[in-house]
């Protein structure tokens, strides 16, 4: 029975450091950066106790700003493996389960005080070099947003806990959250480091244990967050660690009785997929699983010809071109009136030709590399499409070059069509399209904005009338499930904008909040009688 008492103070975000010139923190994190790009590491699968290394399926993980770069060698699990690691998470759940939550909550805690101290710059060198980050943004989500996540899920777990049913005179209800039945399957992204670590260790804080498929092109540093996890205290089998081929490591979780929900970040295509092979299983599991997942999008920037136009131009760089626009929520498409387009545009050229793109960890640069090949050709072709496009021109940018890296210059098209493919299709690169719509249509623009995606996952406007803002909020209400006024449609913090969305972005579970945290508990209620009745009439019946 959980201790119900309000044990914990509300948490507050993590500072976020600077790596400034001239700070412990930069020279620290440089001299991490140079170790462990001097150091191959080998990196298991985790089954329990064991340390699998299989030398026949070893693949490498490389630097996406420096591709002959090897930073690591993994090896991939086979059907066999996998199988295993999922009785090894049955067997360690029921223990994992009964301890009460404050055991489990120390353990993300404990790894909270680790990630804020010595593993800072390691997690962050491993972020750095692994996804090509900048420092300020592998410091964002490496260690600041994963320590807001493990901290923010213990506070958010205990409110679910106290919550408790009324209790008539002569009885006691109570209610018990406990852990799905069964294991979690946790299949996780590339882009962010704390989402692909909390995927796995949200359920496990409610008693869960989770197969963990972290993506391979940032398994150097899930494999950082693993070891922190183990140095917490968190007790083997509860999370094991397999990395492999996605569809060997689905066929065998997904058709296992004993699944009990999906923890999913990634594209639209592979959540239908798990959901349809889910549904065509169903008769086979022993519970009803647990299905989340943050999926897709394109995100939108509504600019009114009211909005300033030096905070809307740098809205729209930050927002598309942070982390070489591979975030879930980069503006990737923008709506802008003809009043204020040709300032817009000289701002945002003006602005993009003072971008430096390059290997991160030379600190004067703004973007790195793409995250892998397949990823450059895509972006690529979008690219490409544009230049010989009659429907579109590229403004600025459009210079791709994968010798030494995958990098691609921070791009941004006009369209003329408000239906161009680029407007309308998630490209997930540095790449921004800009639709100049008449002033006097703003109405049929916002409509252009609501329906020409099927994503509903993040967006934002930027206007200065009070009566403005309130029209466009309405207008777009269930185009964004994070909506954004004068602001970049990026940046959710833990704790204070809840992440996820609707339409095909996703099941809305709102990550780092207390609803996503119910999503792997099942109540039982329980009613204790202290006076029971030994008379099957009911007083209506006396004569």
């Amino acid at each position: 029975m959980a201790n119900i008492r309000s044990t914990t103070p509300p948490p507050r975000n993590e500072p976020v450091l600077s790596y400034a010139p001239g700070t412990a923190e930069r020279t620290t994190l440089i001299s991490e950066l140079k170790r462990q790009a001097a150091t191959e590491e080998k990196i298991p699968l985790v089954i329990g106790t064991n340390k699998v290394m299989n030398t026949k399926a070893e693949h490498a993980v490389v630097s996406p700003h420096k591709h002959a770069h090897r930073l690591a060698t993994y090896s991939a699990a086979s059907a066999d493996e996998v199988q295993a690691a999922i009785q090894s998470n049955l067997e360690a759940r029921k223990e994992w389960a009964a301890l009460n939550w404050e055991d489990r909550a120390a353990v993300f805690l404990k790894a909270a005080e680790l990630l804020a101290g010595k593993y800072r710059p390691i997690i962050n060198a491993a972020t750095m070099l692994g996804q090509s980050k900048t420092s300020h943004q592998a410091e964002i989500d490496a260690t600041c947003e994963l320590i807001d996540f493990f901290r923010f899920n213990v506070h958010f777990a205990e409110r679910i806990y106290s919550e408790q049913p009324q209790s008539a005179p002569g009885m006691w209800n109570r209610s018990e959250a406990r852990g799905l039945e069964g294991f979690v399957y946790a299949v996780c992204p590339f882009n962010f480091t704390s989402i692909a670590v909390n995927l796995p260790t949200a359920p496990a804080l409610m008693g869960c244990s989770v197969l963990w498929k972290p993506a391979p092109t940032s398994l150097l540093s899930a494999w950082v967050g693993m070891q922190v996890l183990e140095e917490a205290g968190l007790p083997p089998g509860v999370i094991n660690l397999v990395v492999g081929d996605p569809a060997v490591i689905s066929s065998v979780a997904l058709a296992h009785p004993d699944l009990a929900g999906i923890h999913f970040t990634g594209s639209t295509g592979v959540f239908n997929m798990l959901w349809k092979t889910v549904g065509q299983n169903i008769d086979r599991y022993k519970t009803y699983p647990r299905l989340v997942g943050e999926t897709g999008g394109k995100d939108f920037i509504f600019a009114h010809p009211s909005a300033g136009v030096e905070e809307l131009v740098t809205g729209l760089i930050r927002g598309a071109f942070e982390f070489q626009g591979q975030k879930c929520s980069a503006a990737s498409r923008a709506y802008i009136p003809k009043s204020l387009w040709p300032a817009v545009k000289e701002g945002l050229v003006q602005t993009a030709e003072q971008i430096k793109v390059g290997d991160p960890t030379d600190f004067s640069n703004f973007m790195g590399a793409v995250i892998d090949q397949k990823a450059f050709n895509k972006i690529k072709g979008y690219i490409d499409d544009a230049k010989q496009s009659k429907d579109a021109r590229i403004i600025f940018g459009g210079d791709c070059d994968a010798s030494v890296g995958y990098f691609i210059q921070p791009t941004i098209i006009e369209a003329l069509d408000p239906h161009y493919r680029s407007m309308k299709e998630e490209i997930f690169g540095p790449v921004l399209t800009v639709y100049v719509y008449d002033d006097a249509k703003i109405d049929e623009a916002l409509t252009l904005c609501d329906t020409s995606s099927p994503y509903a996952l993040t967006g934002a406007i930027f206007a200065k009338d009070r009566r403005v803002i309130a029209q466009l909020t309405r207008a777009l209400e269930h185009s964004a499930g994070n909506f954004y006024i004068n602001d970049k449609p990026t940046g959710a913090v833990v704790g204070q904008q809840p992440f996820g969305g609707g339409r095909a972005s996703g099941t809305n579970d709102k990550a780092g909040s207390i609803w996503n945290l119910l999503r792997w508990c099942s109540h039982r209620t329980i009613k204790e009688t202290f006076h029971p009745i030994t008379d099957f009439r009911y007083p209506y019946m006396q004569s």
